[in-house]
């Protein structure tokens, strides 16, 4: 698995072909991404597994502090 996603990804994860649409729809669903120098679009595939909430356990118990000895 790469760094960053790959352009059929970012096409996917955006719906758009073309790259501008591409970093408007990114700006809009909050995806911070960089623009190259060559033009194309660069995303942080931890980012978007971040947002997206990849590899979290929904059935994971959360942790709760106990505050009965602050009485």
């Amino acid at each position: 698995m790469t760094l960053f996603l790959e352009h059929d990804e970012i096409e996917q994860l955006t719906s758009k072909k073309r790259r501008s649409s591409q970093v408007s729809a990114l700006n809009q669903m909050g995806i911070q991404h960089l623009v190259r120098p060559d033009g194309s679009v660069a995303v942080l595939r931890a980012h978007v597994e971040t947002i997206f909430g990849h590899g979290q356990n929904p059935n994971r118990r959360k942790t709760v502090p106990d505050f009965s000895c602050l009485q």
